[in-house]
């Protein structure tokens, strides 16, 4: 069962959401149809003492400097 992420363009809520098949999502706070996906960064679990600690991505925005990093000033 795949869970995708979605903003509401009527509303702006974001939101996650068990897709089934053919049907579409709906926004939980408003029940809008028109939605924008946003890119997921999925988790791993690794086993043993050689997993790394670096964060994954923005759960948000898939920045590679971890959570919360769409808030942070890019660093150009």
């Amino acid at each position: 069962m795949p869970i995708f992420e979605y903003v509401c363009k009527s509303c702006n809520h974001p939101f996650e959401a068990l897709v089934y098949g053919d049907q579409t999502a709906e926004c939980p706070k408003c029940h809008g149809s028109k939605l924008t996906q946003q890119l997921s960064v999925f988790a791993m679990s690794a086993k043993g003492s050689s997993a790394s600690s670096t964060p994954a991505g923005c759960g948000a925005c898939g920045d590679p400097r971890g959570p919360g990093s769409c808030s942070l000033p890019d660093m150009d």
